[in-house]
């Protein structure tokens, strides 16, 4: 039996604040996995080949489906405004064709379509999405989103394990 791989793929602006904290959660788990974070200008494909591969993306683009096609599960991990009213917001993504969350953007159920469209196989996906405060331009998390990254990684590992735990959406502590 061979081993279930597992893509974690943070995606946003490290531009933008707080929409730069999938590369920063994405940092952390590598740094827990005993790699070097990826710095500013590399998005982590030239590293691939793991049992647990990491990458950063600014955005979800259609290239990205042949990639996930070797996988059995993949995390996307990116910000959301506080309406909804979770740190840590999760949700199941299946393969369908999804219209995008913005115009530039392909929705991740549609990479995972895209990818069994063409490889045959469509791995699991998870859509991981941590509170943000902070959108204005500049480089670096707000306080508050940097203090959920630690939770956010000790989510991904409860996924990544053979059995993990049920899913559980995070209330805002204020």
């Amino acid at each position: 039996m061979t081993e279930k791989r597992t893509l974690v793929c943070g995606f946003g602006n490290p531009y933008r604040r707080d929409d730069g904290v999938g590369r920063v959660v994405v940092n952390t788990l590598r740094q827990l996995m005993g790699r070097q974070p990826l710095d500013p200008l590399s998005d982590g494909v030239e590293d691939l080949g793991h049992q647990v591969d990491t990458i950063a993306l600014q955005q979800l683009l259609p290239e990205l489906a042949e990639v996930l096609a070797d996988y059995d599960l993949v995390i996307f991990v990116d910000a959301h405004v506080d309406h909804l009213r979770e740190v840590l917001h999760e949700e199941r993504v299946e393969a369908a064709y999804q219209m995008p969350f913005v115009s530039h953007q392909t929705h991740p159920a549609t990479l995972l379509e895209l990818a069994r469209s063409m490889g045959g196989h469509a791995p699991g996906g998870v859509l991981l999405s941590v509170c943000g405060h902070d959108f204005e331009f500049g480089e670096g998390l707000s306080t508050q989103t940097a203090a959920l990254v630690s939770l956010a990684v000790v989510r991904i590992l409860a996924l990544m394990e053979a059995n993990p735990v049920p899913q559980k959406n995070y209330s805002q502590p204020w």
